[in-house]
């Protein structure tokens, strides 16, 4: 069994590897073209460019892992299968579902790589990526209106006109209001670079409303305690399904508090606890397709089957999680739904296969 174990672990990573690299070096091909048209714009040289997509490959590494497995595990064991290897094991006493259980182990090795490209590189090198791209080209971080980004912050609405890459705010408006909704300050800064745990407001001005009379400050520094925090502005660089679970939850929380819709972060924090499972999904769908028979072109069919399948899966992901906006679904069915799905249809063919 440890030998079978080797042998398995060998061919299976082998194809997945190469499977994965020829994605990876194929999206990072569009990503080179999509980058090309602001090529010269400020600094964002030939270098830079390739720079950035350099930095996005981690997250076409998760986003690819799954369909890498499908293709890879198909093709090994089509490869098997040809040399009739899943024959000589199934007659030496091993069913299905013993090779099933060993492969398994071999997918919950990349369940553990997807989750952690997902968890630790991604979200940095996504990061990294924009800010790059972002200061390079003299943009600003992406924002919902012409008027700037607005937040709420607890009885306070903010609009800030710029963020920075470095996360510094530029010409930031804070309204302050009571339990009844009645304006009681208003602060205007230049500027607010993040200190410890407050934001420290350079060049303000604070209007203070009362019954009678308005009263106005001039001050060349201000301290602001707010719940927003660099790590909450992550979300204008990174989308939310390439930010951290850990990031994410701390989102959800932040927007929970101010009483704000929340569906969209939960779904993509679901998704990332839930996707590196899919590696393992894909696992038990691939192991049919070796038990089918080989013809002279049943390698590129398998190949291609496993592509579309993988394509599929994908589109299935996006499908649910915008329908689960749309009709409110819980964020738990939108993300699982698709990796429930797949592995029914897996263990539905498993089924027949072992009953053939």
């Amino acid at each position: 069994m440890p030998i079978l174990n080797r042998y398995l672990l060998k061919e299976v990573t082998t194809n997945v590897f190469l499977v994965m690299l020829a994605l990876i070096a194929m999206f990072s091909f569009f990503d080179l073209i999509q980058e090309l048209n602001t090529l010269g714009k400020g600094s964002y040289g030939l270098a830079k460019i390739l720079l950035f997509v350099l930095l996005s490959a981690p997250g076409h590494v998760y986003d690819v892992m799954p369909v890498a497995v499908l293709v890879g595990c198909m093709y090994s064991l089509g490869q098997l299968s040809r040399h009739s290897e899943l024959i000589i094991l199934r007659v030496s006493g091993l069913s299905i579902f013993n090779i099933v259980f060993l492969l398994l182990k071999i997918g919950l090795l990349f369940t553990i790589v997807t989750f952690l490209v997902g968890e630790l590189i991604t979200p940095f090198s996504e990061k990294m990526a924009q800010r790059m791209r972002i200061k390079a080209t003299g943009s600003v971080v992406a924002q919902e209106f012409r008027s700037g980004l607005w937040v709420k912050d607890g009885n306070s609405f903010v609009n800030v006109e710029e963020v920075l890459p470095d996360t510094t705010l530029l010409n930031i408006h804070i309204y302050e209001f009571d339990q009844h909704a009645n304006l009681l300050k208003v602060r205007n800064a230049k500027a607010a670079e993040f200190e410890q745990d407050y934001w420290k407001l350079k060049e303000a001005t604070e209007t203070n409303f009362a019954k009678d009379s308005n009263k106005v400050n001039q001050l060349a520094e201000a301290k602001w305690h707010s719940l927003i925090r660099p790590e909450l502005l992550n979300v204008l660089l990174v989308m939310p399904e390439k930010m951290s679970a850990w990031n994410l939850y701390f989102y959800i929380n932040h927007l929970t508090i101010n009483k704000q819709k929340t569906t969209r972060y939960e779904v993509a924090l679901w998704a990332k606890i839930i996707y590196p499972l899919a590696c393992l999904v894909m696992v038990i769908l691939a192991l049919p397709f070796g038990f089918i028979q080989q013809r002279a072109a049943g390698a590129s069919a398998k190949i291609f089957a496993g592509i579309m399948l993988g394509v599929m899966y994908q589109i299935l992901n996006r499908v649910f999680a915008h329908l689960g906006l749309l009709n409110d679904w819980t964020p738990l069915f939108s993300a699982i739904m698709p990796t429930i799905l797949f592995l029914l249809a897996g263990l539905t063919m498993l089924y027949y296969v072992e009953r053939r």
